[in-house]
């Protein structure tokens, strides 16, 4: 049954806003690491990271999400100087050619600071502060916009966290306490986004279960939902076996049940075929 979309407005730096729930947005993937799980082709050369980006604004892009360093399960950590070496090159050279806001993919709060000043807006820490609260207050004293996502332990070991007695009442319990922390460090709650970090620290059952009962999360939390099963490992017992970059039809079908259930924006690494998904599932919510 289709859900309706609560509507919020959250701050960003030099009095900007972003509107979240009058339709879902999409937010662009750009992964400037040498092991990027979901793509064939790495973008570290800033030129090309930097044409990627613009190419998604051109596609429907609403955000662009930039990372450098790789979360994907086994991958080993970079230093903050290297995640800065890659990514503040292309948020400096960017920021100015950009009509849509940068987040920055990173849990180092001396990354996440730099990336501000350079021009990001949003800190999406995909460890909802639970490796550097300080990322928090970077937040609170440049105004930008949090992202926190659900997740357990670090890329190594994530999937031996796995255990729940209910992942939708304990990534809820979990992620509230990520808002908590937030909060103690300055940044008002309106400034929050919350990911229920669909494949981190998950089984395949868990990664569904969190994707059927997304109201439930929305409902508990009051916060903005942001959903990123882009190409996703857990879809394999469902498709079979194939290559990350080969699984656009499952993430479809994915992104629809996130619209359909109401989040507020959805993280993207094929933003042109997923915006037509986002804009016939948000035609089917409307008509519910």
């Amino acid at each position: 049954m289709p859900s309706t979309r609560r509507a919020y407005i959250v701050p960003l730096p030099g009095q900007r806003t972003l509107p979240l729930g009058e339709r879902c947005l999409v937010m662009g993937i750009l992964n400037i690491t040498p092991d990027s799980f979901a793509e064939r082709f790495p973008k570290t050369d800033p030129d090309v990271a930097i044409d990627a980006a613009l190419r998604m604004q051109d596609e429907g892009a609403d955000l662009i999400d930039i990372g450098g360093e790789s979360t994907r399960p086994g991958a080993e950590p970079v230093s903050a100087d290297e995640e800065r070496r890659r990514v503040l090159p292309v948020i400096e050279r960017l920021a100015p050619q950009l009509r849509i806001p940068i987040s920055v993919d990173t849990y180092k709060s001396e990354v996440a600071r730099d990336a501000v000043a350079a021009g990001a807006s949003i800190i999406n820490d995909v460890r909802g502060l639970r490796t550097d609260p300080r990322v928090a207050t970077v937040a609170a004293e440049t105004g930008a916009a949090l992202i926190v996502m659900h997740s357990r332990g670090v890329s190594k070991t994530m999937y031996a966290e796995a255990v729940y007695e209910d992942v939708i009442v304990d990534a809820t319990r979990e992620l509230g306490e990520s808002l908590v922390t937030a909060a103690a460090r300055g940044v008002p709650r309106e400034r929050t986004i919350v990911d229920p970090g669909i494949g981190f620290a998950k089984r395949v059952a868990h990664s569904y279960g969190v994707l059927a009962r997304l109201p439930e999360l929305a409902a508990a939390l009051d916060r903005p939902l942001l959903v990123g099963p882009s190409r996703k490992s857990f879809m394999r017992d469902a498709i079979g076996d194939v290559r990350p970059a080969e699984r656009d039809w499952g993430t479809a079908a994915a992104i629809a049940a996130a619209v359909l259930a109401g989040v507020h924006i959805v993280r993207v690494h094929n933003v042109a075929a997923m915006r037509q998904v986002v804009r016939v599932a948000e035609e089917v919510l409307n008509h519910g």
